[in-house]
């Protein structure tokens, strides 16, 4: 595709110089068509994350934790950060809190092996589980931004206060968060609470179950043209 950019471009203004002044010259043939941008991938994504310091979490990580999942998932899983389990394996939401995800998707009809897609806002672990610090996340934020402009997801289901707030773009509690439907450049978008949360306070179990009903409610609707 290269060589034929190269001549074609020569061909055109060989001929421009033809007619304009009855000779050819040697034009130098501009960086757009000697520099062909690659497609962005998960994999060049990932491997970027890889090598990434732009900020104080790659001092302590153990390993990078992009994501897991399927293209084109009908649901795109966004919690805040790695915690220890995921520092130590390298990928998302495998401890507890993480099995307790899966019961979640499982329960209508998802699953990170077929239908869905796992990450966070930040890739590397906060030292203690900490939140990640503002400025945290506006390094890691770009990583999330354009793996979401591959996967091109159905449906956005963000777990947590921080996942929740940057996505949904306000500024407030999961609880006040919670219980609407938000839209991410235009992919729609349900926050919930974080599945730790769940496991310290059971009471959230019903507010839980209300927003994943409605999830696989609007995500049918979608799926079926509505």
């Amino acid at each position: 595709m290269e060589n034929f950019d190269s001549e074609l471009w020569k061909l055109i203004n060989n001929t421009e110089d033809y007619i304009k002044y009855g000779s050819i010259s040697d034009r130098k043939l501009p960086d757009m068509v000697l520099k062909k941008e690659e497609p962005d991938t998960l994999e060049a994504i990932a491997a970027q994350i890889a090598g990434c310091r732009k900020c104080r979490l790659c001092e302590k990580r153990r390993n990078v934790v992009p994501g897991m999942g399927v293209l084109n998932p009908d649901v795109l899983v966004v919690g805040e950060g790695p915690g220890g389990d995921e520092d130590m394996q390298g990928q998302p939401f495998v401890g507890r809190a993480g099995q307790y995800l899966d019961k979640w998707l499982d329960a209508i009809g998802l699953s990170r092996h077929t239908n869905c897609y796992i990450g966070n806002v930040v890739k590397c672990r906060p030292p203690m589980n900490r939140d990640p610090q503002p400025d945290e996340i506006d390094s890691c934020l770009p990583y999330l931004e354009r793996q979401i402009a591959i996967l091109k997801p159905k449906f956005i289901l963000t777990v947590g206060r921080i996942s929740s707030a940057v996505l949904a773009g306000q500024e407030a509690g999961i609880g006040r968060l919670r219980g609407r439907t938000y839209s991410y450049k235009g992919i729609p978008l349900i926050p919930t609470y974080h599945p730790s949360a769940v496991l310290r306070d059971p009471t959230l179990r019903k507010p839980v179950w209300d927003d994943l009903r409605r999830l696989k409610a609007e995500l049918e609707e979608i799926k079926n043209g509505r």
